[in-house]
């Protein structure tokens, strides 16, 4: 058992979540006991990861991508608000951190996807960023395109998207996890042979093939499902408490 504020201020630190401008609010979203003995993580606070909070009798759901995004109506009501009702008469508290999970140079996603990846000799995708949200690394041994899709398809368990470029060979490879499709600019700057992400967009397929840069879209929830695992596994030796994930397949 942990207090609640001990984790909430042990992550706050651990992420340096103070130093990142984001989207949502990072760390305690919504309050629920004062005491936890279980987390559930998931990658999103959906009805389904709540009613398995629920029925595992967590007291923390720990989320990539949690509530109160910017430009998201202010008013608690419809799905939101069923999700959010739900939290609270359960006594659950809902806990989020997005930039600062990807961005983390052992817990984050971008390094559960280097490490996945056997990716070596990682920096920074923009150097100017304090806490870089994306990175490069170098494959021990150059593939061709084709083969570096095969590649990704089975260790990400994602139907790979590829957009073409003219390189034959692939070995510095620039990577962001979730929607950092127009970061394949910044990899194009850094001199890339690919750019990897979780989802694509239209203008993409023409900046992939303008910019020579091999784009490979591995899915958001596929990309970015590692994060709140090592998070959840990180707080749980912390405290000496029970942690479990819930995985329900997103396509997207």
């Amino acid at each position: 058992m942990a207090l609640l504020k001990e984790i909430i201020q042990w992550c706050d630190q651990t992420l340096k979540s103070h130093e990142f401008k984001d989207y949502a609010p990072n760390g305690l979203q919504i309050e629920g006991q004062s005491e936890v003995k279980k987390i559930l993580c998931a990658v999103t606070a959906s009805q389904d990861a709540i009613d398995a909070a629920i029925a595992q009798q967590a007291d923390l759901l720990l989320v990539h991508h949690g509530y109160f995004w910017k430009g998201e109506a202010y008013p608690i009501t419809g799905m939101r608000g069923k999700r959010i009702k739900a939290l609270i008469k359960n006594d659950i508290s809902l806990v989020g951190y997005h930039l600062p999970l990807d961005s983390h140079p052992v817990l984050g996603n971008n390094a559960a996807i280097a490490e996945i990846l056997a990716l070596e000799k990682i920096e920074a995708l923009d150097p100017s960023e304090r806490n870089p949200i994306g990175n490069i690394g170098y494959l021990k041994n150059p593939m061709t395109p084709e083969d570096f899709k095969h590649y990704l398809t089975e260790k990400l368990g994602f139907e790979t998207i590829h957009l073409n470029a003219e390189k034959s060979n692939i070995q510095k490879i620039g990577f962001c996890t979730g929607a950092a499709q127009d970061f394949i600019t910044k990899a194009a700057d850094m001199g890339c042979d690919a750019f990897i992400s979780g989802e694509v967009s239209e203008r993409t397929f023409y900046e992939a093939k303008e910019l020579d840069v091999h784009y490979f879209a591995c899915g958001h929830h596929a990309t970015e499902r590692y994060g709140v695992q090592r998070l959840a596994k990180a707080i749980s030796e912390q405290f000496n408490i029970e942690y479990s994930y819930f995985e329900l397949n997103n396509p997207i």
